[in-house]
């Protein structure tokens, strides 16, 4: 019987080993600088707000060319149903619209638009002439910012506790964060970028931020 060297078949075993102990190779996307199209109906800042969290501008553009806003406002729906967007009902009608007119065959001029424009309109009026206190636990849930933060665990983004004691030494530290908060951005905690909460106004984004100073 022939004989067969096993040094190939050794040397082999020994170099699949060292591999599989070899430190991963980390790759380093670049940064995602899509934008939604700047507008002046009311659901682009909520679109801007609510659909940054899950997903990059770019998704959009996925989608078919010319859907009518009945088309975009089921798509809207399908994201709070099947994929859990923290998005209610209003919403839904509001970022559906906005959809629609710039991505889709609607026309800001549509009865339909100006309709759903001018009920946003009157409502954002009438609270503003209205003095209440803000529910910050319900501010977090319906911006799903316990999706990304914790008060003392970092998930994709920094803690509260982290955040505390970062701005506790800025001067005007609360105002800073609430604007942090509305604009959003990248960079001071890492690449990941945060979503702007256009849609808050400055006054949830106080609150926002009075409380997550106090962790």
């Amino acid at each position: 019987m022939r004989n067969v060297s096993i040094l190939p078949l050794a040397f082999a075993l020994a170099v699949t080993a060292a591999l599989s102990h070899a430190a991963p190779n980390e790759i380093t996307l670049p940064a995602d600088t899509s934008v939604l199209r700047p507008s002046s109906l009311p659901g682009y800042p909520l679109a801007q707000q609510k659909c940054g969290i899950c997903h990059s501008a770019n998704y959009v553009s996925y989608q078919p060319p010319g859907m009518t806003l009945d088309q975009w406002t089921s798509e809207m729906t399908k994201m709070q149903h099947s994929y859990g967007a923290p998005i209610n009902e209003e919403e839904i009608q509001l970022i559906g619209a906005y959809l629609a007119v710039e991505y889709g065959s609607a026309q800001a001029t549509d009865p339909a638009i100006l309709a759903l424009s001018a009920a946003a309109e009157n409502k954002k009026s009438s609270e503003q002439g209205e003095t209440k206190e803000m529910d910050v636990q319900a501010l977090l849930a319906s911006n799903a910012c316990l999706g990304c933060h914790a008060i003392d665990t970092k998930i994709v983004g920094p803690s509260f506790k982290e955040v505390a004691v970062k701005y506790a030494s800025v001067d005007n530290g609360q105002a800073q964060l609430a604007t942090s908060i509305q604009d959003g951005g990248a960079g001071k905690w890492g690449a990941m970028p945060m979503p702007p909460m256009g849609g808050l106004s400055d006054e949830e984004a106080a609150a926002l931020a009075k409380f997550v100073l106090k962790q």
